[in-house]
């Protein structure tokens, strides 16, 4: 699945761009600000055709990035809503629509695998030199930028004390109560909380162990009213109090207890995805591309994204920059990242099929 993690809601620029775009490429959504262009190569070089899931996530990024970038560089953004296989398909065409993509590194690792990406010279990225940002976010085809997290949350009335860890997850006896948990049909599965509840360490989760893990899932399972498959479904859940803990995106978690709900959440074993910038081959923008990636890397740019949009930095010098009650909402605080674990993206793109597989199996029998 690819979705901002918090929630989706469509921007319409005006009727007009909706059916320029639909002119063009037949699918997809113009958002945000700027003019809609008829294809990436033939485009001002003043004009950056970007990417993303749209909504809220658009939204934090507008005001965050795109904006303040175009006032400094006096180049617009204009942000489409493609699903990646739709400029998958439009880079085998040759003529892809967009200049540069906002999406998860396990997406670009696919795109990477197929041939659907520029490389990225780093080097001519200022912001990354000398900055820490951890090797794992700077693949040789994409640049990281921002984390999210899916994570443990419970509700407070329903439990007599806090559970800790995935270990206490799977403890029926001492947490009583029905459960939730991610199933294959949203993203893939969460193997890994299998594993960890199982006793693995953090650093010795990959390669997964299948046979384990489905093991793990198993005894789990009987308490488990729901594998959700989307993004939503688990808050409902747990503000419903259908569940009493549930897996759930960490941004959800934040939005259930300003609502008032009696929620907490857990980062112990979360599990940390990176969202960031890949440019399609044979993008035509790539100069304006390279500049809205460097841009976006600044310290202080990272920060002002992180107090919009609960996803953490992946430059260590935003965090000095944001106050503790940001950066106790963010996977990549320096307290946050010593509890959780980052997704071998590598892994997962290698196993995913098998593993799909294997989940559709286990959950039919």
């Amino acid at each position: 699945m690819e979705d901002n993690r918090i929630g989706r809601r469509t921007v319409l620029r005006t009727a007009g761009a909706l059916a320029a775009a639909t002119a063009v490429t037949g699918c997809g959504t113009l958002m945000g600000s700027g003019e809609s262009r008829g294809s990436s190569g033939g485009g001002s070089k003043k004009r950056l055709v970007v990417s993303n899931s749209g909504g809220a996530y658009n939204d934090a990024l507008t005001k965050a990035v795109y904006e303040p970038f175009a006032k400094e560089t006096g180049i617009t953004v204009t942000t489409v809503n493609y699903q990646s296989a739709q400029i998958i398909a439009q880079v085998r065409q040759g003529r892809p629509q967009v200049d540069l993509m906002d999406n998860t590194l396990l997406i670009f690792q696919k795109m990477t695998r197929l041939g659907c990406l520029e490389p990225v010279d780093h080097d001519r990225l200022k912001s990354v030199k000398g900055a820490g940002i951890a090797a794992h976010n700077l693949p040789e085809h994409a640049v990281g930028k921002n984390v999210w997290a899916s994570l443990m949350a419970y509700r407070t009335d329903s439990l007599k004390r806090a559970p800790k860890s995935w270990a206490d997850f799977w403890n029926t006896h001492s947490f009583a109560g029905q459960r939730s948990l991610q199933s294959a049909e949203a993203d893939y599965p969460e193997l890994e909380f299998a594993l960890l509840a199982d006793g693995v360490p953090l650093d010795k989760l990959y390669p997964l162990d299948l046979d384990r893990a489905f093991a793990s899932m198993s005894r789990i399972r009987g308490e488990v009213k729901k594998f959700w498959n989307t993004g939503a479904l688990p808050a409902v859940l747990l503000g419903r109090k259908e569940v009493v803990m549930t897996s759930l995106w960490s941004g959800r978690a934040d939005e259930l207890i300003q609502q008032g709900q009696p929620v907490a959440y857990q980062w112990n074993g979360a599990r940390r995805l990176t969202n960031g910038w890949g440019i399609p081959k044979g993008a035509g923008n790539t100069d304006a591309a390279y500049k809205l990636i460097d841009f976006s890397l600044r310290p202080e740019v990272q920060a002002a994204f992180a107090k919009l949009f609960p996803q953490g930095p992946v430059v260590p010098a935003a965090a000095k920059l944001l106050s503790d009650d940001v950066l106790a909402t963010l996977p990549t605080s320096p307290q946050n990242l010593k509890t959780g674990f980052d997704t071998d993206v590598a892994w997962w793109d290698e196993n995913l099929e098998a593993v799909t597989k294997r989940w559709q199996e286990w959950a039919d029998a």
